[in-house]
């Protein structure tokens, strides 16, 4: 788990990859940073950044395995989802005093070793995340998604399958389902302060 300050210096950390990539084309060096990463930054860990504009999403993209630092899967994932999202045309220079970055950090996924039809009862809303795959095809939703839109469990395992382009029953027919949590930081407004975000009602 990251501490508030981690947190803070994540979500400062991907806006000012975005900024600075949008205006300069380049990643921000060690020595521009008006914060300090700490160790956790150089351990492997999975991220999401996510940018909303007007309370809707204008990009979504990450690394769901650890397979890079969580300093790197940052930046990497702040420049994709600003640059990269299919579904959006690029961020523009003059947009980004409008956009609220978020931060998700994850957990490794785990493969959910139940019978299919228990599968519901497994999957924490608010909580878990979720991986559906089956042969080439993958889909990821974060922990968020399902509480946002008021999904119970076999909804969000139905969108998640629609999300890998199987049927919304492809759990139930052998797909295989991994969940995962994710810590979650977000500015309150655009540039503002950012707080840590939580749906599990803890």
């Amino acid at each position: 788990m990251l501490t508030d300050i981690e947190g803070r210096a994540a979500v400062k950390l991907a806006r000012k990859t975005i900024e600075l990539f949008l205006s300069e084309g380049r990643l921000p060096k060690p020595l521009e940073l008006d914060f300090e990463l700490s160790p956790v930054f150089g351990e492997k860990r999975g991220v999401f950044v996510t940018l909303t504009e007007n309370g809707l999403l204008r990009g979504c993209i990450g690394h769901p395995f650890p397979d890079s630092t969580l300093q790197d899967a940052i930046m990497d994932s702040a420049i994709s989802a600003a640059t990269r999202d299919p579904r959006f045309p690029p961020v523009g220079e003059d947009e980004i005093d409008n956009i609220v970055v978020e931060i998700t950090i994850l957990t490794p996924p785990e493969k959910i070793n139940a019978p299919p039809e228990e599968l519901p009862e497994r999957v924490e809303i608010g909580k878990h995340g979720l991986i559906v795959k089956q042969g080439y095809c993958q889909g990821l939703l974060l922990p968020q998604v399902a509480p946002e839109h008021n999904m119970d469990s076999i909804e969000f395992l139905g969108h998640t399958c629609l999300k890998a382009g199987l049927s919304p029953d492809a759990w139930l027919k052998g797909a295989e389902v991994s969940c995962f949590e994710g810590q979650i930081f977000k500015e309150k407004e655009p540039q503002g302060e950012v707080i840590e975000e939580s749906y599990s009602g803890e």
